[in-house]
């Protein structure tokens, strides 16, 4: 009887250690996925971050071309209306003064 009774005091021992042994590796396997998943985060994250600041850069170029393309129509713009005030003004100020008085 006394055998049995330590016999089944050294299987729950046993068993009680497995479980620990278990839980242990465990938790060990569970921070090993969270330290991979924490890795792979990082890794997209990063490569999204450099992917944002490539795209920022060539869209803020493309701005600043089409920046200079407007100041370049709005110059030749300005330009010809300079052009044609001074070429017309005098006419222009006839015209009116002759529409004015009729």
């Amino acid at each position: 009887m006394e055998n049995m009774i330590k016999k089944i005091v050294e299987a729950d021992n046993e068993a009680k250690a497995m479980e620990q042994k278990v839980l242990k590796e465990k938790e060990m396997l569970t921070k090993q996925i969270n330290e991979e998943t924490q890795k792979i985060y990082d890794e997209y994250m990063s490569k999204a971050l450099e992917t944002i600041k490539n795209n920022d850069a060539a869209e803020e170029k493309k701005a600043d071309k089409l920046w200079e393309e407007i100041q370049g129509k709005q110059n030749s713009a300005h330009i010809k209306l300079q052009s044609d005030f001074e070429l017309n003004c005098d006419k222009w100020v006839d015209s009116i003064v002759e529409r004015t008085l009729k």
